[in-house]
């Protein structure tokens, strides 16, 4: 919001200092994010951030070398992760150099999706799952759980949907009637956009977003209604 703010406030597309300022509205924040430790809360901020920029119009060419730069600064923030956030990352690219160990949840994530088939096992059939061999299935892991219970079909509809949302998403922020509209429902968007392939994309670290909201609002009515008994 302050990024768009800033962004509409101000002639467009920026340029100068203007871009400057508009990258420490960036980065300083990721920075403190990544600091808790959250660097998957801090890579969010300055992928949206980047966005953006580039919908308020800044060239292909500076978007092109503000990426370079963070390539060429990632051997640093390699060597300022901590010890568990490295291995998740090697864990994540070979999970079968420990396959009882660090890479076994991904391992097991692996063996749901394919088990799943075509047309999947059905609707809380799943035995992944349901006899505990994958942990946090109702978060972090939940797209495993879905094409094991879904199959093939059901995982490609569900991101049938999510697309569809992006791109509506994406359309009412272009149809916004002034600028500050159009860069906080583009940005919001892709907010929405990273938390749906980061889940996919990264090692394992976010969930999917309404469907963990979802299950979890679940879990908090079937305690409520536990404690009333």
């Amino acid at each position: 919001m302050m990024l768009a703010w800033y962004l509409a406030e101000r002639p467009l597309p920026p340029t100068g200092s203007r871009i400057l300022w508009a990258v420490i509205l960036i980065v300083v924040p990721a920075l403190l994010i990544a600091r808790q430790p959250d660097l998957g809360t801090a890579l969010l901020v300055l992928s949206t951030g980047i966005m953006v920029l580039f919908l308020a119009g800044l060239r292909w060419q500076l978007i092109a070398l503000l990426g370079t730069g963070a390539v060429t600064f990632a051997p640093l923030i390699w060597h300022f992760m901590r010890p568990y956030q490295r291995r998740r990352v090697h864990t994540f690219f070979d999970p079968e150099t420990d396959p009882l160990g660090a890479g076994y949840h991904i391992i097991q994530s692996k063996i749901a999706i394919g088990s799943g088939g075509i047309h999947g096992k059905g609707l809380f059939h799943g035995t992944q799952s349901r006899l505990e061999f994958l942990p946090e299935h109702s978060t972090d892991f939940i797209f495993a759980v879905i094409g094991e219970e879904l199959g093939l079909l059901g995982t490609l509809a569900m991101l049938a949907i999510y697309l569809f949302i992006i791109g509506r998403g994406l359309y009412i922020a272009t149809q916004a009637q002034d600028t500050y509209g159009r860069l906080l429902g583009g940005g919001l968007i892709l907010v929405f956009s990273f938390y749906l392939f980061v889940n996919r994309l990264v090692p394992v670290d976010n969930s999917l977003i309404f469907i963990n909201f979802m299950n979890r609002l679940r879990a908090k009515r079937t305690d409520s209604l536990t404690n009333r008994f």
